[in-house]
């Protein structure tokens, strides 16, 4: 049986840093409208605290994400165990946007060790239900290796060509939903850094 918990508490915040792939699940608010999944991986969750994840969203040909919790906010964040004992948790809750056009973008990103090209913006989720479930049905896989494919695509095109590619195809989601506005498609700001002892 599925259990409810009151928070993201120490013991799945653990489990939670030793998985390699999560799922982002979004919908539209309209009937025939288009729902999202979309797998992501590299290391880009964080828990922030108790109630609070977040994620870095890089630049794709889609922009569902964004656009349907420009729309109604709804998003769940999943992920199951491929290794060891089985589990799946879902977290449910309301999606937030923080683009590099937004000041608290850079002290969120300082969060994540990684390049700031190619990134698209800073989904935080305000988590309203924390569940799990067994898993029984989930195969055991081996993590070999994160694909190098996003960042020698990232390399290759370079950010601003990225950038540019985000303005024009970003702008609305498959249903036609607003997406990314052309102010919110700018440079990230270098991190800011952490301060000494600091966790």
């Amino acid at each position: 049986m599925g259990k409810e918990y009151d928070s993201i508490n120490a013991s799945i915040r653990r489990w939670l840093g030793k998985q390699h792939l999560f799922f982002v699940a979004t919908a539209p608010r309209a009937d025939d409208g288009l729902i999202n999944c979309s797998p992501k991986g590299h290391d880009t969750l964080r828990v922030v605290d108790h109630r609070t994840l977040m994620y870095l969203d890089y630049a794709g040909s889609g922009v569902e994400t964004i656009a349907h919790l420009k729309e109604n906010g709804r998003i769940v964040i999943m992920l199951c165990a491929f290794q060891g004992p089985p589990k799946i948790f879902r977290f449910h809750g309301h999606g937030e946007i923080i683009t590099p056009n937004q000041p608290e973008f850079g002290e969120l990103f300082a969060e994540f060790d990684r390049d700031p090209a190619g990134v698209r913006s800073i989904i935080r989720v305000h988590v309203t239900r924390v569940s799990d479930s067994c898993g029984y049905g989930v195969p055991v896989y081996d993590h070999v290796e994160q694909r190098p494919a996003m960042e020698n695509y990232i390399a290759k095109r370079g950010a601003e060509a990225i950038r540019s590619s985000m303005r024009k195809r970003n702008r609305a989601s498959l249903d036609g939903l607003p997406a990314l506005e052309a102010t919110e498609v700018v440079a990230p700001q270098a991190p800011i850094a952490k301060p000494a002892g600091a966790q």
